[in-house]
């Protein structure tokens, strides 16, 4: 079974280095070591985190759009193009950059600019999984 350093952990999770810190200071997270020094999560325990976070401390925020889409990107608008009919949109999502052509009239109506908060959902039949 692999194991995660606190910096692999926190980019899986999401979340800060600090934060994965504190959840295994305070227990939430168990946390073993590794040679001296090193701390280290192995996979399992991380996994279990993760899908229990997952399951219980999302929940929708009133006013939420209610939706089948379960990828949901929070970032911000780093460009915009436009041209007659259409317009292409980025977003930075922590260290992701998720780009979405959509029609001129949604980014007006939406009043999507560069700097605006958005969230980018995504819905797809087919996802591929790479690994290192």
């Amino acid at each position: 079974m692999p194991s995660y350093s606190i910096g692999q952990a926190a980019r899986l999770l999401g979340v800060s280095s600090e934060t994965v810190r504190r959840w295994a200071d305070s227990g939430r997270l168990r946390m073993d070591r590794q040679g001296p020094g090193n701390r280290a999560i192995d996979g399992a325990s991380l996994t279990a985190f993760a899908k229990e976070r997952a399951a219980g401390t999302h929940p929708l925020p009133e006013g939420s759009p209610v939706t089948s889409v379960r990828n949901a990107f929070a970032g911000i608008v780093t460009r915009v193009t436009l041209d007659d009919v259409s317009a292409q949109v980025e977003v930075q999502s922590g260290p992701h950059r998720i780009v979405s052509f959509v029609t001129r009239e949604s980014v007006e109506e939406l009043g999507i600019e560069v700097g605006v908060t958005v969230t980018a959902r995504v819905k797809s039949t087919n996802v591929h999984i790479d690994t290192p």
